[in-house]
């Protein structure tokens, strides 16, 4: 599958702001003529957010870390196929809240089944299709915890009650990343503040886009 259009995704711990900066981004493109396709992971079409639902219930805290995963990787093959590809390949521009630096982070470094193991399985669901761009919104754990407890509108799942140790790992994974995919991962401090943040993240996307205009 040749990807057509330019595809974005946003990752960082929860608590990061990433769906934040990333729907003011979405907003600011289309109002300068972009055509923009706003979604999300796990989810963003019918069958991947009923698979979100069981994935991120507070009440599945007996859920194998490998089912977690399998469940991950099926909602994205889904998502990918009905959302993300065709809008791809009419042109568009794909902005995704999460995609695979996710479940590498989540369950192959925290959850501890290995990176490697988690990438091939998420190959075979994605095939060859990447994020041409990825923006890591990185922030200390505790801080990103401490802003979803301030919000009491902002949806808490099961993997926000995880322990600050879990989420120390998550970013540890996400670190770990940048310097495995150097050139697509764009690290942002998501600790300063939100307009900071979002004039960082344009900057790069825009020049992005920029290029392939």
């Amino acid at each position: 599958m040749q990807n057509k259009g330019y595809f974005i995704s946003s990752e960082g711990p929860e608590g990061a702001g990433k769906t934040t900066v990333m729907n003011l981004l979405g907003v600011r493109l289309k109002d300068e003529g972009f055509d923009v396709v706003m979604t999300r992971e796990p989810g963003g079409i019918m069958i991947s957010e009923k698979i979100r639902n069981i994935i991120l219930d507070n009440e599945h805290i007996m859920m194998d870390s490998r089912t977690e995963a399998l469940l991950y990787a099926a909602a994205r093959r889904q998502h990918l196929v009905e959302k993300v590809q065709p809008a791809l390949d009419a042109g568009k521009v794909v902005i995704c809240d999460r995609f695979i630096d996710s479940s590498l982070a989540y369950q192959g470094y925290a959850r501890g089944i290995g990176v490697e193991e988690i990438l091939a399985i998420n190959q075979f669901a994605i095939g060859k299709t990447m994020p041409d761009k990825t923006i890591l919104f990185d922030i200390e754990p505790k801080v990103g915890l401490a802003r979803i407890e301030a919000h009491n509108n902002r949806e808490k799942n099961r993997l926000d009650v995880e322990s600050l140790d879990f989420h120390q790992k998550v970013r540890e994974g996400y670190l770990s990343l940048v310097d495995r995919y150097p050139k697509r991962i764009q690290v942002v401090d998501a600790s300063q503040s939100l307009q900071i943040v979002l004039e960082e993240v344009y900057n790069v996307i825009k020049r992005e886009l920029e290029i392939i205009r």
